[in-house]
């Protein structure tokens, strides 16, 4: 296990990249778990360095820490809503040639205006986390090349792809967590799954 602390240095790099309101202590005492578990998973015919392995397992127990710490849950509701939401601003835009506002697309939707604001704000910092996943690991030295390579792998995928790989590994969703975001059936999402990662895997070995 002393090896493990030969990638101590990754895990600063990751966290590093998360706003300062989080402890970094707590963060990296959560990265090294990661570390860790990663360290007990890794076999070596993977034909992939073990820091690219580690890197989904520190970055998504983070992001575990930071959800479960999060004073703020999103609903599915709330989700939904902000889907309803998203559709009704581009019908209501093109009628009204502006923007709407969160009153007339309460109105429009009839529901509260309350729940428009809460379901707007309360997604709004589900999209600011993905955003700091995409934002981690811009910044390596060269020895973690492996880690950008990762990146811009994850980075060049579908959308789809990308944001199912995301709530399976970046976030820990369990694949019916995962199906009901993405609006598809959990066989649906095990099978993409399998594929993307083949993807992944034989882009980054080839």
């Amino acid at each position: 296990m002393e090896e493990v602390l030969d990638y101590e240095g990754l895990i600063y790099s990751i966290i590093s990249k998360y706003p300062k309101r989080f402890d970094r202590d707590d963060l990296y005492q959560v990265g090294m778990l990661g570390l860790i578990d990663a360290y007990k998973h890794f076999d070596s015919s993977y034909e992939t360095k073990f820091s690219t392995f580690a890197y989904y397992y520190i970055v998504g127990e983070v992001n575990k820490y930071i959800r479960e710490s999060s004073s703020l849950k999103v609903s599915k509701n709330l989700i939904d809503l902000k889907k309803k939401i998203i559709s009704a601003k581009e019908i209501m835009a093109q009628r009204l040639g502006r923007e709407p506002t969160n009153l007339e697309i309460s109105l429009y939707l009839e529901v509260d205006e309350e729940m428009i604001d809460m379901a707007i704000l309360a997604t709004d910092e589900v999209d600011s986390l993905e955003n700091s996943i995409y934002d981690v690991g811009k910044t390596y030295d060269n020895t973690s090349a492996e880690v950008l390579d990762l990146k811009n792998e994850i980075m060049k995928l579908p959308l789809e792809e990308r944001k199912l790989i995301i709530a399976r590994y970046f976030d820990e969703l369990t694949q019916s967590e995962t199906s009901n975001i993405l609006g598809i059936s959990q066989v649906q999402v095990s099978r993409s799954e399998a594929k993307v990662l083949k993807k992944l895997k034989d882009n980054l070995i080839a």
